[in-house]
């Protein structure tokens, strides 16, 4: 969804230690990853370093971006884990509008809401609100970079919110939602609850089809005026 990116300034948010933003970088764009953990950014620019790979790094919360990043990208883009950690939605949108240039597009792929309501497969639990915004507090016992290992209770806070959700507060910064795209079929379940095909792909079955796991947005800002002013 986010096309060649060769020349392109890139603007990577929640890039977290900047693995997927160097993955940019070696695609040709000139990448910008901002996040709002300090051990973060500093492990994200010791690895650019240790990579001989050019990226700025950010310290910076993306629902409240730094006017030095207005209007200086022609991509914005955000995956995986995002908008479920973002109290609000309607200003991540807006900073969002915001760092693009006239014309230029934000990519967003998350798990799906739907998705996010499910607790486990099988036996099939939902317990997760369909959207709302509302904050729900979860003490997590591992981690999303390997589900095997198990820490320490952890207190986290996270926002539900649903598809209609998104795309309203994307349509209220001011851009315009080229394509809106629901993934039954994806190489990661995000969640490790769903079981793995022959093909190594993952599916949710539901009756005699598939609930969706993924989605993906494509909006772009306006050409002839400046997105979420």
């Amino acid at each position: 969804m986010a096309g060649d990116v060769a020349g392109k300034d890139l603007l990577h948010l929640q890039c977290h230690f900047g693995m997927d933003t160097l993955n940019w970088a070696r695609l040709g764009a000139r990448v910008t990853g901002v996040d709002f953990s300090p051990v973060a950014i500093a492990r994200a620019r010791d690895l650019a370093e240790k990579a001989g790979l050019v990226a700025d790094f950010v310290v910076a919360d993306t629902q409240r971006l730094p006017d030095s990043l207005a209007a200086g990208f022609d991509v914005v883009v955000a995956t995986y884990g995002v908008l479920s950690w973002i109290a609000d939605v309607d200003a991540w949108m807006r900073g969002a509008a915001r760092a693009l240039r006239p014309g230029g597009r934000l990519v967003l792929v998350d798990i799906h809401p739907a998705f996010q309501t499910v607790l486990s497969f099988e036996p099939f639990v939902a317990d997760w609100p369909y959207g709302g915004g509302e904050a729900q507090y979860v003490a997590l016992t591992g981690t999303y970079a390997d589900p095997s290992v198990v820490t320490a209770p952890r207190q986290t806070v996270q926002f539900p919110y649903s598809v209609g959700e998104i795309v309203t507060a994307a349509a209220l910064a001011g851009l315009t939602v080229e394509r809106l795209a629901e993934h039954t079929e994806t190489e990661s379940d995000g969640r490790h609850i769903l079981p793995r095909g022959a093909d190594g792909l993952y599916r949710f079955p539901f009756s005699d089809t598939y609930l969706p796991i993924m989605y993906s947005l494509r909006a772009v800002a306006p050409r002839t005026s400046k997105a979420g002013g």
